[in-house]
């Protein structure tokens, strides 16, 4: 196909003339009853786990808060008065428990108070958190034993990019990062006037780059970026005393060696992008001693604007350098060796090393790897774990790497899909110097498994022995009507482990377990806040599609439906890609869990007399050398009619009345869907991206860009097919959309082309929204537009 096929997307329709002025509103009775509930609070235990944190957040933000004034710079979204990201989410209450006991002890937080960046110390006995009011951020930290907060800074933490603190090992003081004073009052006038054009060039290197927003656009956007970004960093003793530890600079992030004797600094450097975000900026990574003297530069990568295609593809240069955290000062990385190009033939594709302080000597190589490298869980000298992956056979392996003589072994070669046969992750706990490392013992180390089956979920612990390469099972939970999940290990030698169980009326709690007697003892008694829903039904369905991909859906019920009664049908659902059809089938869905409502799927509705059917699987295949995209729609209907099937096969609905639904790319689904199939009486999508050629170097699981297949854009693109679209559809979008390819224009001029083509549209953008929603008048009037949209073309539908 030729690409003059690609003209209409350059289009632009008239502007819409039809608008009503509608105030924000609130869904009804049933639905809001639900919506309006008190968010339980966030558990959070200390490493030592004898104390657990309760986190107290508002349920949602208030339309105020989003309109706090927000600059857009280097793919970050920042709160330029206060020097965080505008996106942050606070706490604003605070309490600690004993593990196992009742007694609460509140903190005493201060007024109005925005709690975000907490953390327990390394020895679990204080509490640091910041507050940021408008004008900055201050440090506080809550003395468990003496029961005293403590406020040690001013408001003038610089938590934009750098850890606003980081605890050292001692816990006795914490590396700040503060604002630069020189920069603190240089805000940009918005009505300077430019110095000159805007001017980039190209070498004529080919690259791979997405579609990027927020970027900077001018040298103004530049100077404003390092205004905001620059900060130095300072050591700060408990008892107020100040050290200072390096001068103001562009400083990304820091880490202690697990002896405390250095810190791995890394810095951003010119020149800046205007295509890249900042995590594509040129960077130096040094270490320095405690006083900030340097003791190495370790690393230097360019300005990374040209990325080969493939997303196993990656940067060349030393990556993912960080402390070998079971040694007392030495640097692990990788090296592409093959240039990170995954097109390009190569026998390995990785090599990884280490290098140990001061740095004198060569890094030494541990292990050549065929994949590319995705991790390394270091246990010992005699034991480590070295993960690679490859994207495009979505395999994975786990080499057993001896580290002092390179030795290695593949332990695991799986689809890293395949949730059946996934073998969990090592048990890690604190080593010697107080970092955390693989638990290893009489050179066994345990695994803690999600342990899905085809039966049901039942995690389970694994004793691997890694001198005869054997396995042992040494605990599964038991079939219940709670779901059990493991959480973490507190002794193993002992047995003792912490759990959650949940079923679909009881909130999900902690509980101390012993895996060698059973007994159990509550840590947490957190109540459901959802009552009206204790009566519903709800069952995991299994069907299949009609080339035999097995598929499954959460199915809900009204409470006291008696099935006689032909229900409306919601179907929520969301598409993922696979390489076979074997892990496309297999299912995540649970009946035990807790039925958790929120906007972000169809569960309200059951309280309203509608059947949801809630993340039906739509898994799109595409096995061999078939990409999953080469027949996306067909699977897509496919699935649709299987699911719909399945319901009306029971006898519960009316195949007349029903609906989908999805975000983001569920919205993408959505309008395929209708425009594809004539299964639905209406569809809702909500921040979509329509038009696949305003995404032209690849979207979701898609490698190939725009002109390696034109035709496969256009046919991806709902816009393209816009006038075969006649089912009502509601299309919403946060007006501040940050995810990139879904800007809100992507929706925008998809409304423009149904509203000119004579479809059922109704378009609704939700204020200073992002790609996720999080205002309450916002959601409230989300939540009412679907009600009256359901109710008006679904359940009463003639």
């Amino acid at each position: 196909m030729k690409c003059k096929f690609l003209v209409p997307f350059l289009l632009l329709f008239s502007s819409v003339s039809a608008q009503e002025n509608v105030t924000f509103q609130k869904p009804s009775t049933e639905i809001l009853q639900l919506a309006d509930f008190k968010r339980p609070p966030t558990i959070q235990m200390s490493s030592d786990k004898n104390w657990v944190l309760s986190m107290y957040r508002p349920t949602y933000k208030t339309l105020s808060e989003l309109g706090v004034e927000e600059t857009k710079l280097a793919g970050l979204r920042i709160n330029a008065k206060a020097h965080i990201s505008s996106t942050e989410t606070y706490f604003d209450a605070l309490s600690l428990s004993p593990a196992g006991s009742k007694e609460v002890i509140e903190i005493q937080l201060p007024e109005m108070a925005k709690v975000s960046n907490v953390s327990f110390s390394p020895d679990s006995k204080k509490l640091a958190f910041t507050n940021t009011q408008e004008n900055g951020v201050a440090l506080f930290v809550f003395d468990i034993e003496k029961r005293e907060l403590k406020k040690l800074t001013e408001y003038n933490l610089n938590a934009v990019m750098h850890d606003p603190y980081v605890w050292y090992k001692t816990s006795d003081r914490l590396l700040l990062s503060l604002i630069d004073g020189s920069a603190k009052d240089k805000v940009r006038n918005p009505d300077e006037l430019p110095t000159g054009p805007v001017v980039s060039s190209s070498t004529g290197q080919v690259s791979q780059l997405r579609t990027y927003q927020d970027l900077l656009k001018n040298p103004q956007d530049e100077q404003q970026f390092e205004n905001l970004v620059k900060s130095k960093l300072v050591w700060l003793a408990l008892d107020g005393k100040e050290e200072p530890f390096k001068n103001a600079d562009l400083h990304m992030n820091s880490s202690v060696s697990p002896d405390g004797q250095y810190v791995l600094v890394t810095t951003l450097k010119k020149p800046f992008s205007y295509v890249v975000s900042y995590g594509s900026f040129p960077m130096e990574t040094n270490v320095y001693d405690l006083k900030g003297n340097l003791v190495k530069k370790v690393n230097e990568t360019p300005l990374m604007e040209i990325m080969p295609k493939g997303f196993s593809s990656t940067r060349p240069g030393k990556r993912s350098l960080s402390w070998r955290t079971d040694k007392p000062a030495t640097l692990a990385f990788v090296q592409a060796l093959d240039g990170g190009d995954a097109n390009k033939p190569a026998e390995f594709r990785d090599e990884l090393f280490v290098w140990d302080a001061p740095f004198n000597a060569e890094p030494k190589s541990l292990i050549k790897i065929k994949d590319r490298y995705a991790g390394t869980l270091w246990g010992n000298d005699d034991y480590a774990l070295v993960y690679s992956q490859w994207y495009d056979t979505r395999n994975g392996k786990t080499y057993l790497l001896d580290p002092s003589t390179g030795k290695n072994q593949v332990i695991y070669d799986l689809n890293v899909q395949d949730i059946y046969s996934n073998p969990g992750t090592p048990y890690r706990d604190k080593n010697d110097f107080g970092a955390y490392s693989m638990y290893i013992k009489n050179g066994k180390s345990y695994w803690i498994g999600n342990g899905y089956t085809k039966e049901g979920e039942y995690p389970f612990i694994d004793e691997y022995d890694f001198k005869t390469l054997k396995k042992k099972r040494i605990y599964t939970a038991k079939e219940s009507k709670m779901q059990e999940r493991i959480y973490s290990v507190i002794d193993m030698d002992k047995g003792d482990i912490l759990v959650s169980l949940q079923s679909p009326t009881d909130f999900p709690n902690y509980y101390s377990k012993n895996i060698k007697t059973g007994k159990e003892k509550a840590v947490t008694e957190i109540a459901n806040p959802f009552q009206s829903l204790a009566n519903v039904h709800k069952e995991v369905l299994n069907y299949k599609r009609k080339d035999g991909v097995d598929l499954s859906g959460t199915l809900y019920l009204p409470a006291g439906y008696d099935k006689k009664e032909k229900l409306p049908l919601l179907i929520w659902a969301y598409p993922r890609e696979y390489k076979d059809k074997s892990t496309a089938g297999q299912s995540t869905n649970n009946p035990k869990e807790f039925t958790f409502p929120s906007y972000g799927s169809f569960i309200y509705w059951v309280a309203k007399g509608y059947a949801v059917l809630d993340n039906a699987a739509f898994p799109i295949v595409g096995e061999g050398t078939q990409e999953p995209n080469d027949n996306f729609i067909e699977q897509l209907v496919g699935n649709a009619e299987a699911a719909i099937d399945a319901v009306d096969k029971l006898g519960y609905v009316d195949r007349n009345k029903v609906a989908v639904g999805g975000h983001s790319y569920g919205a993408f689904m959505t309008a395929h869907l209708l425009s594809n199939s004539k299964l639905f009486a209406a569809g809702i999508a909500r921040s979509g991206a329509y038009n696949r050629t305003l995404t032209p170097f690849g979207f979701q699981s898609e490698q190939r860009n725009l002109w390696d297949d034109p035709n496969l854009y256009i046919t991806m693109s709902p816009f393209f097919s816009a006038d075969k679209m006649k089912t009502p559809m509601l299309l919403v979008h946060g007006a501040a959309d940050n995810n990139p390819g879904t800007f809100t224009l992507q929706t925008e001029r998809y409304f423009q082309a149904l509203k000119n083509l004579g479809a059922p549209v109704r378009m609704v953008l939700l204020p200073r929204e992002s790609h996720g929603y999080a205002a309450k008048e916002n959601i409230f009037h989300l939540l009412w537009e679907q009600d009256q949209f359901l109710e008006k073309y679904v359940k009463n539908r003639q």
